[in-house]
């Protein structure tokens, strides 16, 4: 029954986590697409930002959330005692 609460709850942090990071990508992606015309006034680097959220911030941001779950799932993993290829299946 414990190792059942322990996968519960290590589910439940990774969902959580992925749709926080799915929220800040579908913002990136989507948000700033719409409002572009009104992000072409605050200009970055010389450049307007919806240019710059396009064109070198938008892949970045993309890269932190790569990066931001790498590092959260790992720790996530050591703190549950997950190991690669680990499952219930066997």
């Amino acid at each position: 029954m414990r190792r059942e609460h322990q996968h519960r709850n290590y589910w439940r942090r990774n969902l959580k986590m992925t749709a926080l990071l799915l929220a800040m990508w579908f913002a990136v992606t989507f948000v700033v697409s719409f409002f572009a015309r009104e992000l072409a006034e605050i200009t970055v680097m010389g450049f307007p930002l919806g240019f710059y959220m396009g064109a070198q911030g938008a892949p970045l941001v993309y890269l932190a959330i790569i990066w931001w779950y790498a590092r959260y799932m790992n720790r996530l993993d050591r703190q549950y005692g997950v190991r690669e290829g680990e499952g219930d299946d066997g």
